[in-house]
């Protein structure tokens, strides 16, 4: 299945010279919402993670659903003051300033391998970000996985070294 046919091009969003890619069709395309969580079952299956790790929000909804089909746990990261409980938390880099993700800190047990899932890779900030969170929990980055990665932003260069699985390039 071709998945870039169900992602719309929004051209100047959210400002001019920007073109976004729109998931929000894909999302809505049942056929295409099972193929894209289904490939991503069976391109992440042999990094035998112990957890999925789903980076807000729309990391929850391609996290979720691999996290069952791989018979393993669910974490949320979260954007600040989101979580009950005490947090680690990371720092990254915006175009004008800065943003912060947050753990639980007893999120994953000790010495666990974690996947990262997020809707797409641009820059990479926040999947680096998410790593340096998994590095604070003492638990192993199994790798990233991603739908979509804009690879002109060459987020790739930004992670650290582990797999990386995006289904679409553009």
């Amino acid at each position: 299945m071709d998945l870039k046919t169900l992602i719309r091009d929004i051209p100047d969003f959210p400002k001019p010279g920007i073109l976004f890619r729109d998931i929000t069709t894909l999302l809505a395309d049942s056929a295409g919402l099972r193929y894209t969580i289904d490939t991503m079952t069976e391109q992440c299956s042999h990094l035998e993670p112990d957890y999925v790790a789903g980076i807000e929000s729309r990391g929850f909804m391609f996290g979720m659903p691999l996290a069952h089909n791989l018979g393993v746990g669910f974490v949320p990261i979260r954007k600040p003051g989101k979580l009950p409980a005490a947090v680690h938390s990371a720092e990254y880099e915006l175009e004008y300033g800065t943003d912060r993700l947050e753990v639980h800190q007893d999120a994953f047990k000790p010495n666990s391998r974690v996947l990262i899932i997020d809707d797409l890779i641009a820059t990479g900030g926040t999947a680096a970000a998410t790593a340096k969170l998994v590095e604070q929990t003492a638990c192993e980055l199994a790798g990233f996985g991603f739908v979509v990665e804009l690879t002109a932003l060459e987020g790739r260069r930004k992670l650290p070294n582990a797999p990386i699985i995006s289904l679409i390039q553009y």
